[in-house]
């Protein structure tokens, strides 16, 4: 795609947009150019903001960063994405993606339902949806349509968890990288393992391993100490300074790094291990150093490489899909059905409004002469409310017309639909 070519920012018409960049075409080490941390994600939106989008959302996850906006064209969110994060508009042109309005939509259902994850049925992609709503939500950049959506799509993906069996199983990055690390180390109850980083796949790694190998000798290490020692307290482990990293490494048998670094803060010379070494880089970006591959006793496993384990689990989930996606297609239909009748709204309420304007000329009027019934004021309210209920049904039922019926009424009673958005 030629984006510089295909700009046409100065059109006063807003379309729905999603950006991004995920798993399916580009690799951990491209991704991790692209993510954005919470303070990338904060200059985003409010440079965002000051350009005059006023309706967006960022959801970046280990698997993908994406963009969610209405916008004039695309290429001002690429421009954002491009310039917030690592990321070049090269390598967007050849890796990333462009979907827009119904495409758009179905596809942030997609992602939301876990549908569209590395790992099939992954629910932990909603919580991150959700984060990323309320970091705009904050900054005033949410209205009507993104709360719909989102809304939707969190309904979408608590009927496919309640209604299908695809959230059968604990498979995820988390549960994928434990059974990784069983099946890899041997007696793995009784080995030394070190836990770098307080992401939430690490804590969920570090859960997951207390849970199915009853291990004791668990260190943790972060950069702030009171947040090592907060976490430490929901699970069994022992925290340790930031200083003793390479102390903690040496005695290591197994590492699991899930820092929130944007550059490897594991590099080879802080590894001293004279004994067999696999670490888990579980970061997005990478914040293991591809020199660590270099020592001969150190095994470094990545994201991409948990993500494809496949099992008995996984394939299990694979037969309710059909029935996630007819649950997908159901709600997204009653979303699409809302947004199309959306647009009736505003020529729907200036036409109330006249309606309403008339009767109050003509309450007045009668008022004066003193010859109004009490109950007239009600009825005459229950008439407008009927006359434009039966106008929306009309509506519905005759979308190839609405434009033309809508026109009339315009030029009839003189409408401004725009002072009614």
């Amino acid at each position: 795609m030629d984006l510089e070519l295909d700009m046409q920012l100065n059109s006063t018409t807003n379309y729905f947009y999603a950006v991004g960049i995920s798993y399916k075409n580009a690799d951990l080490g491209t991704r991790g150019k692209f993510s954005l941390s919470n303070a990338q994600c904060s200059s985003l939106l409010l440079e965002a903001k000051s350009e005059g989008i006023d309706e967006i959302l960022i959801n970046t996850t280990c698997n993908r960063t994406e963009i969610y906006a209405y916008a004039a064209h695309p290429y001002e969110l690429i421009k954002l994405l491009c310039k917030h994060s690592g990321g070049a508009l090269e390598t967007f042109e050849n890796l990333g993606y462009i979907l827009k309005n119904e495409e758009a939509i179905h596809h942030i259902f997609l992602v939301g339902t876990g549908l569209d994850s590395q790992i099939l049925g992954d629910f932990e992609i909603i919580g991150q949806l959700k984060q990323g709503f309320y970091r705009s939500k904050k900054l005033g950049l949410v209205n009507g349509l993104s709360e719909r959506l989102v809304n939707a799509v969190i309904q979408a993906s608590k009927r496919i968890k309640t209604e299908t069996k695809i959230s059968t199983g604990a498979t995820s990055v988390a549960f994928a990288s434990v059974q990784y690390i069983i099946q890899k180390v041997n007696d793995i109850s009784t080995k030394d393992i070190l836990l770098f980083g307080t992401g939430k796949i690490g804590r969920n790694t570090c859960e997951n391993l207390i849970k199915h190998t009853s291990n004791e000798h668990i260190v943790l290490i972060n950069r702030t100490h009171e947040k090592a020692k907060s976490i430490a307290g929901k699970f069994n482990v022992l925290v340790k300074e930031y200083g003793d990293l390479p102390t903690e490494i040496r005695k290591a048998d197994v590492m699991v790094v899930a820092t929130g670094a944007q550059s490897p803060t594991v590099a080879k010379d802080i590894i001293h291990s004279t004994k067999p070494l696999l670490i888990l880089d579980l970061s997005i970006p990478s914040n293991v150093h591809e020199n660590v591959k270099e020592l001969e006793n150190v095994t470094v496993v990545n994201l991409d490489t948990l993500s494809q384990i496949t099992n008995k689990t996984l394939e299990e989930r694979k037969k309710h899909l059909p029935k996630a996606l007819s649950i997908l297609e159901e709600v997204e239909s009653e979303f699409l059905q809302w947004l199309h009748d959306r647009q009736y709204a505003p020529t729907l309420r200036a036409l109330k409004a006249k309606l309403t304007e008339q009767q109050s000329a003509e309450v007045k009027a009668k008022k004066r002469k003193q010859d109004l019934p009490q109950e007239a004021t009600v009825v005459s309210e229950q008439m407008i409310q009927k006359i434009t209920g039966q106008l929306a049904n009309y509506l519905k039922e005759n979308p190839s017309k609405a434009s033309e019926t809508l026109s009339v009424f315009k030029n009839v009673f003189q409408l401004d639909p725009s002072h009614h958005a």
